[in-house]
């Protein structure tokens, strides 16, 4: 059975582009618009991994990450977040600090290396 992999991302582009990639590779893709749809189809699916964007605007990767984290039954799924954000911006509350206080299994800083990314989560499932 074919592992699967739910992306949350509020950018129908890239959740698609990331679908197609993982599709060719023999995964299961399955897709969440935002951090509280994600949470919710996380709970319903227990998908393998997740991809998780940083920003989005009903809520932010962090808070998604730590919902999980909190969760008996979500807690040990991998988590990748994906972002925009780097360490040396200082004018945005979010930063890769805060997600390694969240245990996030990697990072991978947009605009996302297809490669890279398949290769990683293939590891950790």
């Amino acid at each position: 059975m074919s592992k699967r992999i739910l992306i949350v991302d509020d950018d129908p582009d890239l959740v698609e582009a990331v679908s197609m990639l993982l599709e060719a590779s023999g995964l299961t893709p399955l897709a969440a618009y935002g951090g509280v749809e994600g949470l919710e189809k996380a709970r319903n699916e227990k998908p393998d991994l997740i991809v998780l964007d940083v920003m989005m605007p009903d809520k932010d990767g962090y808070a998604v990450a730590r919902e999980l984290a909190k969760s008996q039954d979500l807690s040990g799924i991998p988590v990748i977040m994906l972002t925009a954000v780097v360490d040396h911006i200082g004018h945005t509350h979010y930063s890769h600090a805060d997600g390694k206080d969240l245990v996030a299994d990697d990072y991978f800083q947009k605009p996302v290396d297809p490669e890279a990314l398949v290769v990683r989560i293939k590891e950790l499932v």
